[in-house]
């Protein structure tokens, strides 16, 4: 499927609709069925125990998918998660970021279905996988 957005586009997107995320993520890659997307760790990521928390390891997942879908139809804001089942695997690796590799499985007019998996960086086993479906809106 042809891009609609690129690499640049779609920072520039999640820096004016999603200011609070857009300085922690960075879309790395853009393959032609997906996205790869990088999240900063930081402190506030950190649950007690010193591991990634599983909010933030949501949303980097619901943001991989969202993206890859968006590079596809175009900045369509209102595109939407309706459902996520998502599987922690094993805790992420202290210090490193975390590397999300999205891929779409659907794209249709109304649905759009995608599985995530997140790494470590540098890590060769997964430490979380995702399936999402999303809502997309009338034209």
């Amino acid at each position: 499927m042809e891009l609609k957005m690129d690499i640049p586009a779609l920072q520039a997107f999640l820096k004016t609709q999603f200011p609070q995320v857009a300085g922690e993520l960075e879309v790395v890659a853009l393959p032609d069925n997906g996205l790869t997307l990088k999240l900063s760790v930081h402190d506030h990521h950190l649950r007690p125990g010193g591991t990634v928390s599983g909010p933030s390891m949501f949303m980097l997942a619901d943001v991989a998918v969202y993206l890859a879908i968006l590079a596809r139809l175009g900045p369509v804001a209102l595109a939407v998660t309706t459902s996520c089942a998502m599987d922690f695997m094993r805790k992420p690796a202290a210090g490193a970021d975390l590397v999300c590799e999205a891929r779409l499985l659907k794209l249709g007019r109304v649905l759009a279905v995608g599985d995530a998996m997140i790494y470590s960086a540098g890590q060769v086993a997964p430490v979380a996988r995702a399936s999402m479906t999303y809502s997309i809106p009338p034209k």
